[in-house]
């Protein structure tokens, strides 16, 4: 990924905080504290590298740092490395703002105004964290999206709000207002669902979508969704499905060719995964495997209520509108900044 080097050398000019990286005319930065060559080294020091200025014009030296930053790999061209996320997200911390509010809307705003002309913006997330969001294709650019991390406390509401909304989702809520967002933020091109009104070209799958390995290599994926809980016992309960129908669409979905129209050819699903509103028993995944050739076993993934609870909160993807509260009760037992 590549920057512009004034873009880069306004961005170091806020890291900096020189005079004048805030407003025209400005005698003192307001927005952001100044930094002399120590507190840069400081700065980069407490992102776990090993940068020390070298007594250079600290704004082109930061710019220089940056454009390294930027050329490490990275899984997209509308996702930036982590590594520069994270230096905007030390950056736009909320307890060093200067002359406004822990929201830092002024400097949230000078930032932006740099960052637009690359295609992107900043913006805080629930949990109080900047992150970095393409203005094209909507994807966010997450920090360490590791989904066994300790969750913060804003986290573990929302993380009970979705957890509501699919207890009382129908499946294709779960879908289109669960699924096909999680997965666009995962970074999954050309997502097309079947649709549950239509089922005469489902083939077993209720979405294909396809992923562009770093490598340029492109996989297809069918997804299989069930609302409820998936079980391999002889009576199946009301609410939950029996892993035998499993089966059977899953070997529809691994048979069946999909038509990817921005190659113009058809092509078979290279993985199927088996989505699940609740709880995917070890019985049940026992079970498919067994049923399921040594081949295609391997292309079966699976990935049940914990699974899309935990995904959607380290990703911070945004949760349904039917599964927000309303402002007041969202906000009115906040702790206070």
């Amino acid at each position: 990924m590549r920057f512009r080097r004034r873009t880069l050398e306004k961005l170091g000019d806020l890291v900096c905080g020189n005079p004048g990286s805030d407003e025209p005319g400005s005698e003192h930065p307001k927005y952001f504290p100044y930094r002399s060559s120590s507190y840069l080294t400081e700065f980069f020091q407490d992102l776990d590298t090993e940068w020390a200025h070298d007594g250079s014009t600290r704004h082109r030296w930061v710019a220089d740092v940056l454009e390294q930053m930027l050329a490490e790999p990275h899984d997209s061209a509308t996702r930036p490395p982590e590594i520069f996320c994270r230096v905007i997200d030390r950056l736009m911390e909320r307890s060093e703002a200067t002359n406004e509010g822990p929201d830092r809307p002024h400097a949230l705003a000078l930032l932006n105004d740099v960052l637009s002309r690359e295609g992107f913006e900043a913006f805080y997330g629930e949990d109080r964290h900047c992150y970095l969001r393409h203005v094209g294709s909507g994807q966010i650019a997450v920090l360490a999206a590791n989904p066994h991390r300790p969750l913060t406390p804003t986290e573990v509401k929302r993380r009970a709000q979705l957890a509501a909304y699919l207890d009382r989702c129908s499946e294709d809520e779960l879908i289109e207002e669960v699924l096909l967002p999680l997965f666009r933020q995962l970074g999954f091109h050309r997502i097309t669902a079947a649709g549950h009104r239509d089922k005469a070209l489902e083939y077993g799958k209720d979405v294909w979508m396809r992923y562009t390995l770093p490598t340029q290599h492109v996989l297809y994926f069918g997804i299989q969704a069930k609302r409820g809980k998936l079980d391999a016992s002889g009576t199946t309960g009301r609410g939950s499905a029996n892993v035998a129908e499993i089966h059977n669409q899953a070997l529809m979905m691994l048979a069946h060719e999909v038509f990817d129209p921005e190659f113009s050819r058809r092509v078979l699903v290279d993985h199927a995964f088996i989505v699940a509103g609740g709880v995917i028993t070890k019985q049940a995944r026992n079970w498919l495997g067994n049923a399921l050739d040594a081949a295609r076993r391997s292309q079966i993934l699976f990935m049940d209520r914990d699974d899309i609870l935990d995904q959607y909160i380290v990703n911070n993807v945004p949760l349904p509108d039917a599964a927000t509260p309303t402002a007041t009760a969202t906000w009115s037992d906040e702790p206070p900044f």
